[in-house]
C-alpha cells in the first residue's frame, strides 16, 4: 500500500481498527516460542523500523474516535 493511501486509512476509524487488529494479530504469531527463536532478517527489521517512523507522525493526530 503506497504511504499516502496509508496515512488517509488513518484517518477514519475503521482505518485504525484495521491496524490494529493487524498489530495485534503480529504480535500473536510473534509470541509463539517456534517463531521467537528464530532469527530476523535484516530485511524485517528495516521495514519494521519504516513502518514505526511513519504511524509516529501521527501521535498529534486521534488515532480513533471511539469512546472507551
Amino acid at each position: 500500500m503506497r504511504p499516502e493511501r496509508q496515512q488517509q486509512n488513518w484517518r477514519s476509524e475503521a482505518g485504525s481498527r484495521l491496524w490494529l487488529s493487524g498489530l495485534i494479530a503480529a504480535m500473536q504469531h510473534a509470541e509463539q516460542p517456534e517463531v521467537r527463536r528464530q532469527p530476523v532478517a535484516p530485511e524485517i527489521l528495516d521495514e519494521l523500523r519504516a513502518q514505526l517512523s511513519l504511524t509516529a507522525s501521527f501521535r498529534s493526530c486521534p488515532i480513533s474516535t471511539l469512546r472507551h
